[in-house]
């Protein structure tokens, strides 16, 4: 693991089912949110990357459910960078709850692409001088 990175949020009734728990397909955004925080903390903007020129499609996301997370659980993602980024770039996750359970793991691989052509490009060198710098 190379740079790693938490990010805190309350779960929202809204993403809960009528058993009160968290619906499995709200985790992907969990994972979104995180990755996007990951990214901010490096010092980019995802926003910006993207008014560059450049997407991050998901091009594979694996999870692991071990305990459920509950309506109002104060969670916490930790993300961490598997790997220098080549065309792709991959997450590694783990979400605990307040009680620093292990609730998931899961990770995603995202790939590099020109917004314009919609072709996988290298990762950008400014993001490998942030991740190197880091």
């Amino acid at each position: 693991m190379l740079i790693t990175s938490e990010t805190q949020f309350k779960v929202r009734y809204s993403e809960t089912d009528q058993m009160g728990i968290v619906h499995h397909g709200n985790y992907a955004q969990y994972l979104e949110l995180a990755r996007i925080d990951w990214l901010s903390r490096l010092g980019i903007s995802y926003k910006s990357m993207e008014e560059n020129g450049i997407m991050l499609p998901v091009f594979t996301l694996d999870l692991k459910f071990k305990k459920s997370a509950f309506f109002d659980d104060e969670l916490t993602v930790k993300t961490s960078l598997r790997k220098i980024p080549t065309v792709k770039i991959i997450f590694d996750y783990e979400i605990f709850n307040s009680s620093l359970e292990l609730l998931t793991t899961a990770s995603t691989t995202l790939v590099f692409v020109n917004s314009e052509t919609r072709k996988p490009i290298p990762c950008p060198l400014f993001l490998i001088e942030k991740i190197q710098n880091h």
